[in-house]
């Protein structure tokens, strides 16, 4: 270390004469990155993302969903909650067509045949979503 700086290296700062100590609110903003190109980041961040279309099932997983539908039915009525593991669609909002799947597991808190959801704890899925169904042992 030099010698030629020993002897204010451990004195306290009282700041600059003639000027008032800068808030640290505003000493902060000095060093924030500059964005040359506004929403850049954000227009990559969005390239990234990977969406996909629905997938239609098929008359006869449909039939699988359905006499599972059936299962879970059956347990509510006798007062169960069964554990399930849902496979669905969610939309993506900025890209109209696209969207991309989820997986959930849960206990089912509701399922309504005539408006076609199913709940699993707080999330309310149509069935039209839905691309895969199991039940947990």
């Amino acid at each position: 270390m030099s010698k030629e700086y020993q002897d204010i290296l451990h004195k306290e700062w009282r700041g600059t004469v003639g000027h008032r100590p800068m808030p640290m609110e505003e000493r902060a903003k000095i060093f924030l990155p500059f964005a040359a190109l506004k929403g850049y980041e954000e227009a990559i961040a969005e390239k990234k993302r990977i969406t996909v279309e629905k997938i239609n099932l098929s008359e006869e997983m449909k039939e699988v969903l359905d006499q599972q539908f059936q299962k879970v039915l059956r347990q509510l009525e006798q007062k169960q909650h069964p554990m399930v593991t849902v496979i669905y669609f969610e939309k993506d909002k900025n890209r109209p067509g696209e969207g991309f799947y989820l997986k959930l597991t849960g206990m089912v808190s509701r399922l309504d045949v005539q408006s076609r959801f199913i709940q699993v704890v707080n999330t309310k899925i149509s069935f039209e979503n839905i691309r895969s169904f199991s039940l947990e042992k």
